[in-house]
């Protein structure tokens, strides 16, 4: 880990992945689009998924997969389920539809779910079941009538997560043709209106390409936590927390802001500690010997460092850091205090673990129950308030140009 002072911070901190239009990305998208299930079975097997006759797992390949799968660890995807459940049940639950009567008219706004999405779930690199909870329980409990997930090499444990948290229908497919599939569909796979879920930089970059024909939650770079820690900071917590994030693949990343440098040292002696023994040592060692520890002179500049960051996840463990969270307005997920680990977040806690990387955070945050929902306004004028309204509408429309618009308010104006 490097360790610098503030003011000799470089643009390595601020990294950004621009996602381009890969012309490879094109070229599957092109083919599903034109040439259905026999493009993606072709791309599937070329990328190592093996041929795949049939798409859509079936009723008998979940009871399999069920079977397989301990019951410790189904417990455990159920806990994950009824906490994202309830947190999401909450957060609809703040958003009421309205109506108002503003000049005599009345308007309002109503809230619906989204007829169907589509739920990426990673599988290269590792089982991600987590995914799949975080993904598809928000759209069951938005009223999502039809959610199904995509996932490349698909193990029981995350068929069980998949089903457990309700999609209505499993495919074992992955990478640009599942992002393509989902976005155009083909002959055994209907297309969705939305399509959700992290990726590596070739799923991100489909998902680019394909909005417009579909919706997307966001783009997402690679994982990233920034860690603002002071002397009440728990040395062993923030260097685990580090390499948590390390792990993910060799494009993570992992910063911390401290206030001295024998602080930083002894986080990265603690971690290198750590990393003699960790089975994922070979894509977290990568990772860590990029991350970046800053040494600051104040929580102030910790504060402007942090918001210009804009990461993904945010640990906050200073003192009295409760007093703090409101002084930071760009990040993911915010995590405060000794005990409140990030892979809490990832897991179990009950908020989303799909969040805003690459400075998306500066103006939008993660993924949520309100991303399965749209609110739709309507309106009803009221012929005794249609005189101020037409007069005014008439006179914007004739400011514009637009005369055919003057002469829909007008004629309604003349009508009495």
């Amino acid at each position: 880990m490097k360790i610098c002072k503030f003011k000799d911070i470089d643009e390595s901190f601020f990294q950004k992945i621009e996602f381009e239009n890969i012309s490879s990305v094109s070229e599957i998208i092109n083919a599903v689009k034109t040439r259905g299930d026999e493009a993606i079975r072709e791309y599937c097997q070329k990328f190592n998924d093996g041929f795949i006759k049939n798409f859509r797992v079936s009723d008998e390949e979940i009871k399999e997969a069920f079977s397989k799968t301990d019951e410790k660890t189904k417990d455990t995807i159920q806990f994950a389920i009824d906490n994202v459940k309830e947190f999401a049940k909450a957060q609809l639950n703040s958003i009421k539809e309205l109506e108002v009567n503003i000049n005599g008219n009345i308007l309002g706004h109503k809230i619906i779910p989204i007829d169907s999405v589509g739920c990426y779930i990673p599988g290269g690199n590792y089982p991600l079941p987590s995914s799949a909870i975080m993904t598809i329980v928000p759209a069951k409990t938005a009223g999502v009538k039809r959610v199904i997930a995509m996932s490349p090499k698909i193990q029981p444990v995350t068929i069980c997560a998949i089903h457990m948290a309700g999609a209505d229908e499993i495919y074992r497919i992955g990478g640009v043709q599942a992002i393509a599939a989902m976005a155009w569909g083909s002959e055994s796979i209907e297309k969705v209106n939305k399509i959700t879920g992290p990726g590596n930089k070739f799923v991100t970059s489909a998902k680019k390409q394909v909005f417009g024909q579909c919706g997307i939650d966001f783009l997402a770079g690679p994982s990233e936590v920034l860690i603002i820690a002071d002397e009440t900071a728990n040395i062993d917590f923030v260097a685990a927390d580090m390499l948590a994030q390390c792990e993910h693949d060799k494009d993570a990343r992992a910063y911390l802001i401290c206030f001295s440098k024998e602080f930083a040292q002894k986080v990265d002696n603690k971690a290198k500690e750590y990393l003699k023994t960790l089975p994922t040592k070979d894509i977290a060692q990568i990772s860590y010997d990029k991350s970046i520890a800053v040494i600051a002179d104040s929580i102030e500049e910790a504060i402007r460092l942090s918001d210009e960051k804009a990461p993904e996840h945010l640990e906050l463990v200073i003192k009295d850091a409760k007093n703090y969270k409101n002084r930071f307005k760009n990040y993911g997920s915010m995590f405060i205090g000794n005990y409140s680990a990030e892979v809490f977040g990832d897991y179990v806690s009950g908020t989303n673990h799909t969040l805003p990387t690459n400075q998306v955070a500066k103006y939008s945050g993660g993924l949520s129950v309100f991303d399965y929902i749209k609110i739709q306004t309507y309106q009803i004028i009221n012929n005794k308030a249609l005189k101020q309204t037409a007069y005014n509408a008439s006179n914007l429309a004739q400011q514009e140009g637009l005369y055919a618009h003057k002469l829909a308010s007008d004629v309604r104006l003349n009508s009495f």
